[in-house]
């Protein structure tokens, strides 16, 4: 019982340095060596784990995916009304601050590995896929009185929004800044006529 346990605990170490390099070096600078000076071990105790940058690469992809995943089913528990789910699910892909900035950066980082890594884009299209899926749930549910097809064409435009605002203020923070996208969110929705009934703050 205690050797699984030190294994589960040596596995959130790892992911923690690998997200760690992520974060504060760049995909370009994930290797094996980084991330065992981030975690404080070997190279071999790395590499038991994550024999190859390509391993290690999939693992951070999948972190990332948990990662948003996770804070997306906070945001839409807490929400009081579906509209509400919607915009508060969206307003987290935007680039707000420096740890979303830095996602944005991650999230393109893996669209451009993964296109010589077969494994790796079947992965981001699966993840990519769940997101629209939500999107296009919450969408549904903010407006049941619609057809599927204008849930799917309306989810796509707020995802395309929301990522593109993101990727623009990734790269160039001053000229998107959080008021702008802020506004962006607002207009969209409200294009759509998805405005919420009552505006909710976050906590």
């Amino acid at each position: 019982m205690a050797r699984t346990a030190d294994k589960k605990a040596q596995e959130a170490a790892l992911s923690r340095a690998v997200w760690d390099v992520l974060g504060q070096q760049g995909l370009e600078r994930l290797t094996v060596r980084a991330v065992a000076a981030a975690a404080g071990c070997t190279t071999g105790l790395v590499m038991h784990r994550f024999p190859n940058r390509q391993a290690l690469l999939r693992h951070a992809r999948q972190l990332l995916h948990e990662k948003t995943r996770d804070r997306v089913e906070a945001l839409e528990r807490d929400a009081p009304s579906p509209r509400a789910a919607l915009r508060e699910v969206l307003r987290q892909g935007l680039a707000l601050d420096a740890e979303a900035r830095q996602e944005s950066v991650v999230w393109m980082g893996f669209l451009a590995a993964a296109v010589a890594d077969d494994e790796l884009v079947e992965r981001h299209r699966a993840n990519n896929r769940a997101w629209r899926a939500r999107v296009e749930r919450l969408v549904g549910e903010a407006a049941p009185a619609w057809p599927p097809t204008r849930v799917s064409d309306v989810a796509l435009g707020l995802i395309a929004m929301a990522e593109g605002a993101a990727a623009f203020a990734a790269a160039d923070p001053g000229a998107y800044p959080p008021a702008a996208q802020e506004r962006m969110l607002t207009e969209a929705l409200a294009a759509y006529q998805l405005s919420e009934e009552r505006r909710w703050r976050s906590r």
